[in-house]
């Protein structure tokens, strides 16, 4: 339920709701908007009063929230969610957000060259997996703290910030020191005690799509974050399992339009994973942006050649800059610019 207050409500009329709220054995959360707040009621079972609420002075409506997921919700918060980094980035406005990188961290040289490439081309986030759920347990792993530790060499280096992914509630703590986004990958997005213990970091959190999941299921993992106090999540498509072998999966472009819709969340979109093959990166990348996304991973690497992980659909270093061009003029053509770092000063 969400109490919805006048334009012109006070300071001691929004302490009124809330106090009630609370006296009705729920709990009461502001949520400051532009124009008026409202106030969010959690842990509605059914059995509240909402005359009692709409009563009080100050409150213009009462919404019935009658999704499974809350503060998810665009009725919960209309205006869209901004997700600021410290490097500047902002990711949910008007700029579409490039974020690039390996598939896995590898050596310093790689992560490094890698990293001075994206950023070159415009990329403003670095992708990189320190520790990497593969589906052969004989497949390499990653590397571990060491591959943190590079992740923040390649900050310090280049101004990137970095996404990384966590796979446990045990390594949470680890990862949320050196990572500015913490990634929930798709084989994890319904591990609910690491959903909740990344949202308890306070770190932004970034979720991405199960293999089968639904669109709804998607929310629902991201209200497992929010129920924690944190608001700051990304929602990632990066395609659902389908059954030709063609591609790796089914890119879901029309996800980006319907969450929209239904979330003030960010969503950006993975064309890499989305569809497992180089050549067809780019122009997945160009649909989603004019479909409206918020930001894209795009999976780049020195030499795919000989990636560790995800060479066959990681591109060359030039050719995520030709796809870093072509998105700056789809993302003009639907009213929006690319994000930028200022430049980095020479050597």
């Amino acid at each position: 339920m969400l109490v919805v207050m006048s334009h012109a409500a006070t300071a001691s009329e929004i302490a009124g709701v809330v106090d009630t709220i609370r006296d009705m054995g729920y709990e009461a959360r502001e949520i400051p908007g532009k124009q008026r707040t409202a106030i969010g009621l959690i842990g509605n079972d059914g059995k509240v009063d909402s005359g009692r609420l709409e009563a009080l002075p100050g409150v213009l409506q009462v919404i019935h929230v009658t999704q499974p997921y809350k503060q998810v919700s665009r009725e919960w918060r209309p205006e869209p969610t901004v997700i600021a980094l410290p490097n500047g980035t902002r990711i949910g406005g008007a700029d579409t957000v490039l974020m690039a990188g390996p598939c896995s961290v590898e050596s310093e040289a790689q992560i490094l060259t890698a990293a001075h490439a994206v950023r070159a081309a415009g990329a403003t986030v670095l992708r990189g997996g320190a520790f990497k759920p593969r589906t052969s347990p004989y497949a390499f792993q990653g590397l571990g703290l060491d591959g943190l530790k590079l992740l923040a060499e390649a900050r310090a280096e280049t101004g990137l910030a970095i996404v990384t992914e966590a796979m446990e509630s045990a390594m949470v703590d680890l990862v949320a020191e050196y990572a500015d986004i913490i990634q929930i990958g798709a084989r994890n997005m319904q591990n609910y005690p690491l959903l909740r213990r990344a949202g308890q970091t306070g770190k932004p959190v970034l979720i991405k799509r199960g293999m089968a999941a639904t669109i709804k299921e998607l929310l629902l993992s991201a209200e497992y974050v929010l129920a924690e106090g944190n608001d700051q999540v990304i929602l990632c498509e990066r395609g659902v399992r389908g059954f030709d072998e063609n591609t790796r999966n089914i890119l879901d472009i029309a996800a980006v339009p319907v969450i929209h819709s239904l979330s003030h969340l960010p969503i950006i979109v993975d064309p890499s994973h989305g569809t497992g093959v180089r050549n067809k990166v780019l122009p997945m990348a160009l649909a989603a942006v004019a479909a409206g996304a918020d930001g894209l991973m795009i999976e780049v690497h020195p030499d795919p050649d000989h990636a560790l992980s995800d060479g066959a659909q990681s591109l060359w270093p030039d050719q995520f800059r030709d796809l870093a061009d072509q998105v700056r003029h789809v993302a003009a053509a639907v009213g929006r610019s690319i994000a930028a770092l200022p430049p980095q000063p020479l050597p």
